[in-house]
């Protein structure tokens, strides 16, 4: 008989291997989500119509990810993956976008703010879309890292 631990796996060092990149993926979808949310409720910045794109793949990530951990759901890998994908290629083409190398006429912002328009910058090059770019990339990384490890 098997009992279901509601923690993170203990007896088994495979278990954990594939469970720890999970959570790291949480951690930086929780982050992301939390970020975004704190950019236009604290500091009242209106997000382009790409960083709305992105939000809607990064913020179920925070969700569909931590029901995988508890207890651990090895196909959550399956689920997570496509949503972090598509939002690592939005969030690549907004970069893109915003470095000047696509016309800003190729650009879905029709309305509102330019997506092509830098609001933050610190330390002199980081921005809203590097950051989501960063975020989308870990993200994409763990869990081929989890995927991978628990097809072996």
């Amino acid at each position: 008989m098997t009992t279901e631990s509601t923690g993170p796996p203990s007896r088994d060092s495979e278990d954990m291997a594939i469970w720890t990149p999970i959570f790291a993926a949480w951690l930086v979808a929780a982050t992301s989500t939390l970020g975004a949310l704190f950019f236009s409720l604290t500091m009242h910045l209106p997000p382009c119509d790409l960083c709305w794109y992105q939000r809607i793949f990064m913020f179920p990530l925070a969700v569909i990810l931590p029901i995988g951990l508890f207890p651990l759901d090895l196909k959550v890998t399956r689920y997570a993956l496509p949503l972090a994908g598509l939002g690592w290629l939005i969030a690549l083409f907004h970069q893109l976008l915003v470095a000047g190398w696509i016309p800003k006429a190729a650009t879905p912002c029709a309305q509102g703010i330019p997506c092509s328009e830098t609001v933050v910058r610190w330390f002199g090059f980081l921005t809203i879309p590097i950051l989501s770019l960063a975020a989308f990339s870990l993200i994409v990384a763990l869990l081929v890292i989890a995927q991978f490890r628990s097809s072996r």
